[in-house]
C-alpha cells in the first residue's frame, strides 16, 4: 500500500478521495502551526507521496530524506516554496493547482480595490474605535471607480477576471504582460495593451498578477513609486516579493502615492510593525482563494494526482517539467 503525507490540514474531500483508493494517509493534524523541517523530514522518510500546503517548504534537504518518494502535488497555485529544480533532479514530478483559484482571487482583489478607493477598511477601524459624528458633506471622502484608470501587469486568467469584473465599474482598462492578447479577447475586457511604464505613470489603480520569480522580484519598488500619481493605489494579492515592501512603506509615509492594500506580504505571514500604524494601508491575511469553492478544487486536483501517480499515470498541472 502506497504511503501519502500530508503536510498540512486541506478539506476533507481530499481525503476521501485518497481513501477509496487504498492509500494509506498520514496528516500533520497542527491547526495551530505549521510543520516544522525537523517533523516534515521525519514523516516524509518513508512516503511515497507528499502533498503539502503552499506555506511549507520543501528543499533539498527534505527530498534527500525521502527515497521513495514520487510526487510532490502542491495545494496552492504558487511553488516557489519547493525546490523544483532539485526535485527535477531526483526525477520528481512537481504538480499545482492552477485555474481554480481565479473566480475567487479576482473577487477578493476587486473587493480591495473598492474597498480602498472608498476607505471602507479605513472606515471599519474608525468605527471600532473613535466612531463618528455624522454625516457630513466634507466628511471621510473616497474617490470613485468609474471613469478612473485600471492598470493590470500580468493578464492571466485572474487578470482577465479581474479586467472583466472592474471594466462593469466603468474603468478604463490598460494591461500589460509578455504578449499581448488577442482583439476579440481585448475588446470583451476594454482592455488595451500597453507598456509597463504607461501603467505605472498613467493608472490610478494598480493590481499585480505575476508569478514569484527573480524576474518579478522587487518590480514594483522605489523607482517605480516615484513615477506614480501621488494619488495612485496599489493592489497586490499575487505575491508578496513582487513589491519591495521597505520602498512601499517610504512610498506611503510620504505619501508618493494615496494607498495601498496587501493579501500578500514579502516575508510572510510578518508584516513590518510600521505598517500597522498607517491608514492609507489595508490589509487582508492571504486570502485571495479562501473559500470553500476554491480550496474543495484544490484538494480535489493534489489527491487525484495522487491517486493517478499511484496507479502509474501521468499527473495533472506538472510545474517542474518532469514526465
Amino acid at each position: 500500500m502506497s504511503k501519502v503525507l500530508i503536510a498540512g490540514r486541506i478539506p476533507e474531500h481530499a481525503l476521501t478521495i485518497l481513501k477509496d483508493a487504498g492509500l494509506d494517509i498520514d496528516v500533520y493534524d497542527d491547526s495551530q502551526s505549521l510543520i516544522t523541517k525537523d517533523e516534515l523530514i521525519k514523516r516524509v522518510a518513508d512516503k511515497d507521496f507528499l502533498i503539502t500546503p503552499l506555506s511549507t517548504q520543501v528543499d533539498s534537504d527534505v527530498i534527500d530524506n525521502a527515497p521513495n518518494l514520487k510526487l510532490i502535488a502542491n495545494y496552492g497555485a504558487g511553488f516557489n516554496n519547493i525546490d523544483i529544480d532539485y526535485a527535477k533532479s531526483k526525477g520528481i514530478p512537481v504538480t499545482n493547482t492552477p485555474k481554480v483559484s481565479t473566480t475567487s482571487t479576482s473577487e477578493v482583489t476587486c473587493g480591495l480595490i473598492i474597498g480602498l478607493s472608498h476607505r471602507m477598511m479605513e472606515g471599519d477601524t474608525l468605527m471600532r474605535h473613535e466612531g463618528f459624528s455624522g454625516w457630513a458633506p466634507l466628511f471621510f471622502l473616497g474617490h470613485e471607480l468609474a471613469g478612473k484608470t485600471l492598470g493590470i501587469i500580468g493578464m492571466g486568467q485572474i487578470g482577465q477576471a479581474v479586467a472583466k469584473r472592474m471594466h462593469a465599474f466603468d474603468m478604463k482598462i490598460l494591461y500589460t504582460q509578455r504578449h499581448q492578447l488577442d482583439s476579440e479577447t481585448e475588446d470583451a475586457l476594454g482592455a488595451t495593451f500597453t507598456k509597463f511604464d504607461d501603467i505605472i505613470k498613467n493608472a490610478d489603480v494598480i493590481t499585480l498578477h505575476l508569478p514569484a520569480s527573480p524576474a518579478t522580484h522587487h518590480l514594483i519598488g522605489a523607482e517605480q513609486f516615484k513615477q506614480m500619481k501621488d494619488s495612485a493605489m496599489l493592489i497586490n494579492a499575487a505575491r508578496g516579493p513582487i513589491i519591495d515592501e521597505a520602498a512601499l512603506y517610504d512610498a506611503l509615509v510620504n505619501h508618493e502615492i494615496a494607498g495601498a492594500a496587501l493579501d500578500v506580504y514579502e516575508k510572510e505571514p510578518e508584516v513590518a510593525d510600521g505598517f500597522k500604524a498607517l491608514k492609507n494601508w489595508a490589509p487582508t491575511p492571504h486570502i485571495g482563494n479562501a473559500t470553500v469553492e476554491a480550496r474543495d478544487a484544490m484538494a480535489e486536483i493534489v489527491a487525484k494526482n495522487t491517486v493517478s501517480m499511484d496507479k502509474g499515470n501521468k499527473p495533472n498541472y506538472v510545474v517542474n517539467g518532469v514526465e
